[in-house]
């Protein structure tokens, strides 16, 4: 696949890479850092991308794959110490709703890498079926840890 074709998927995936970005970052340096190596290491990747799944899904993927390596890497991550920093890409028109969504995103910044994983690919809209192959687990223990995290989530959103 040629240079073209890879800057075109990723102008037209690029709002979720930043997503899972935004989740896994807690400032503006961290975040540009991170999805400056995700870019490395899709185009790095891109002559082995074989089509056999969508190209954001295989973007997903790659993403994930190198925010983890990052975090272990750093291992740096502190949440009580940079809760007051988060940084919200989500940004809807009324002030509550900003408000709502900035509270989303810290209780999703408080659950584990694989279980923020999860819940992101699920508000992406991707189906248990998907998501289940992307992590490399089964369907029904999607299911189970998707209602788990919801659970979580409600409960977080409580103490907020």
């Amino acid at each position: 696949m040629s240079e073209r074709e890879f800057v075109d998927h990723i102008r037209a995936h690029q709002g979720l890479i930043y997503k899972l970005v935004s989740i896994y970052s807690y400032n503006e340096e961290d975040k540009q850092d991170l999805y400056q190596e995700i870019m490395y290491q899709a185009w790095k990747g891109w002559s082995t991308y074989r089509g056999e799944s969508k190209v954001s899904t295989w973007l997903y993927k790659v993403s994930l794959n190198t925010i983890f390596t990052q975090k272990r890497k750093k291992n740096r991550l502190q949440y009580s110490d940079q809760l007051d920093r988060i940084n919200t890409a989500i940004v809807p028109a009324a002030p509550e709703q900003r408000e709502d969504a900035a509270k989303l995103q810290t209780a999703i910044k408080l659950l584990s890498e694989p279980d923020r994983a999860i819940i992101a690919l699920h508000l992406d809209g991707y189906g248990n079926k998907e998501i289940a192959e992307l992590i490399g687990i089964t369907t029904n223990n999607i299911n189970v840890k998707l209602h788990r995290i919801k659970q979580q989530l409600f409960n977080l959103l409580k103490k907020l």
